[in-house]
């Protein structure tokens, strides 16, 4: 069973588990349909979520809902934050990062490129270091733009690989990568009242050594700087 956080004739908001789609697929894995066939609604996707990572997702109903929802996103009135744990520790204890991302599809992998061209998006994010240990750090991520890969590839190119993902240089190996979509905010699409969802990963393989995060639950979170 999926969990789901909220739900009303507009929205579903859910934690998509690490391994599932989060696109309308044929494939048993997708989340809408596995959805569909939960709670018997069919479900519209407004943003995504890599098939690797976790977190929390937010589905439109109708089509009305989803376009002002999109609208939302490209206004860039839509906030997501992630946890994630990186190898080493980022020399600066928090940062901007702004990078230049090529995204072959051929592959199926996006990369850091040094000028404009064809094919090449501009990527922003926010970090900021919450714990280091075992050679690992933990961090809180603001993502200001949505490029495929983004946070993933940003910061292995900067030798800070996320945890687990060997597609981008980890040498960390792991059932599921160390990256989770931890915080969704935004405005009702009908309403126009102010939402928020979190989701902390569960303890696990690689969430143990920060457990204490986990345990003391957004508590920490919140009691932490602001990115």
């Amino acid at each position: 069973m999926i969990k789901i956080l909220y739900e009303d004739k507009s929205i579903l908001v859910c934690v998509k588990p690490a391994g599932t789609l989060s696109e309308m697929s044929e494939n048993s894995n997708s989340l809408p349909r596995i959805l569909q066939q939960e709670r018997g609604a069919d479900l519209l996707v407004v943003h995504r979520l890599d098939r690797e990572v976790s977190g929390v997702m937010v589905y439109a109903k109708t089509k009305e809902a989803a376009a002002r929802l999109s609208t939302a996103i490209a206004e860039r009135n839509f906030d997501k934050e992630y946890l994630a744990i990186v190898e080493g520790e980022p020399t600066e204890h928090s940062a901007r990062l702004e990078d230049l991302l090529f995204r072959d599809k051929r592959k199926n992998k996006t990369y850091v490129v040094n000028r404009k061209r064809q094919g090449v998006k501009e990527a922003s994010l926010e970090y900021i270091t919450l714990e280091s240990a075992s050679n690992t750090s933990l961090l809180r991520i603001k993502l200001h733009t949505g490029r495929t890969h983004q946070i993933r590839v940003q910061f292995a190119s900067r030798k800070h690989p996320v945890v687990g993902d060997g597609k981008y240089g980890s040498e960390t190996r792991s059932s599921a990568i160390a990256l989770c979509s931890h915080k969704i905010s935004f405005k009702h699409p009908e309403t126009n009242k102010p939402l928020c969802f979190t989701y902390l990963p569960d303890e696990g393989e690689i969430w143990n050594i920060y457990a204490k995060h986990i345990r003391n639950g957004q508590k920490t979170l919140d009691n932490s700087e602001t990115i």
